[in-house]
């Protein structure tokens, strides 16, 4: 069942147009991320899911309640969601277990007090429910923001830029406890980031926003591998473009050869474009005689990345052949896959 539905929802602000016609569905259980960057309209979305700001166009519900709508607004304490922000915004003068239990309301005592135990171990803070926000580091003040959004059981749980504020070298495991969390308890969420790398880390799918409107969505590995237009390949990773022509529904001329694509092309026989190549999408093996040279190089551990001129194109390579040296020739190819041509 869907958790969350999203239908042609449009917002404004003082006469500018911020969100343009958005549709996105989320299931039980699945974590999308808006992504994007600053002024692209997620955080605007993420706050009218929230009820936080109201919507001038389209609907918004959750398991078919309609919450926004023409005509219908719920506001944001009765819309059962719960939300994780970039400070933790926790309560100073509380302690631990005042704030996880915070938006908790008809419970028993003894109720109050297994929800709290559940959810100090469920964050791995056992022990620390009588401490204050400010004696606690980063990363455990955001696992008690968690617990608190989690306590009350919401419906939908929505983070906005949760990690930003958690030092580098704990975040990506703190990405990981967390989805282990949502996915332990089989809760939907919504995650608002600028970072493709978080989203990859922490999302099921991703909602790729261009200028208040989700110019492409569905799982990482197919907005990275197919992407329908540049600016979706660019802020996804790295890559190069090649000049090719369409030599047959399968087949592409470029200054490297022939490349196969495993997938048919729908372009005109002789039409030319703009071939896209993942750095690590091209072979590179030194040779003599070779039709490329390195003209730049950047050790990076287990590989190397490589700037390598062919003709008049530097296109940039991953290798694990990691020897070669700045003007070392070499040759070039690329393995059959579903080509990419804008």
């Amino acid at each position: 069942m869907s958790t969350l539905t999203i239908q042609n929802v449009k917002s404004d602000y003082q006469g500018q147009v911020i969100l343009k016609g958005l549709n996105l569905t989320l299931e039980q259980g699945e974590i999308v991320a808006l992504l994007g960057p600053s002024g692209c309209g997620k955080t605007t979305l993420l706050r009218a899911i929230a009820g936080l700001q109201a919507i001038s166009e389209g609907s918004i519900a959750i398991n078919g309640q309609s919450l926004s709508a023409d005509g219908v607004f719920v506001p944001s304490e009765n819309r059962g969601i719960g939300m994780i922000f970039q400070d933790y915004a926790l309560f100073p003068h509380l302690t631990v277990s005042d704030n996880i239990l915070f938006g908790v309301k008809d419970l028993t005592a003894k109720e109050r007090s297994e929800r709290l135990e559940d959810m100090l171990q469920l964050v791995k803070l056992e022990g620390l429910g009588k401490r204050y926000p400010h004696e606690l580091s980063g990363g455990q003040q955001q696992r008690v923001s968690i617990a608190r959004a989690l306590a009350y059981q919401p419906e939908l749980l929505l983070l906005d830029e949760p990690f930003s504020n958690i030092d580098s070298q704990v975040r990506s495991e703190m990405m990981l406890e967390i989805r282990q969390i949502l996915k332990q308890r089989n809760v939907s969420a919504v995650f608002v980031t600028h970072s493709k790398d978080e989203a990859f880390v922490f999302a099921d799918k991703l909602a790729l926003f261009k200028e208040g409107g989700i110019v492409q969505h569905g799982l990482a590995e197919e907005l990275y591998a197919e992407p329908i237009e540049r600016y979706v390949a660019e802020f996804l990773g790295e890559g190069n473009y090649l000049t090719v022509t369409v030599k047959s529904p399968t087949q592409v001329s470029s200054v490297l050869g022939l490349i196969e694509s495993t997938k048919t092309l729908n372009l005109a026989l002789n039409s030319q474009g703009e071939l896209l190549l993942r750095p690590q999408q091209i072979d590179l093996q030194p040779a003599s005689q070779g039709h490329g040279e390195i003209v730049e190089r950047r050790f990076l551990g287990t590989i190397c990345h490589y700037w390598v001129k062919v003709g008049l194109q530097t296109l940039e390579v991953r290798s694990q052949l990691t020897a070669l040296k700045l003007g070392q020739k070499v040759n070039l190819s690329i393995s059959a896959h579903p080509l990419v041509i804008f």
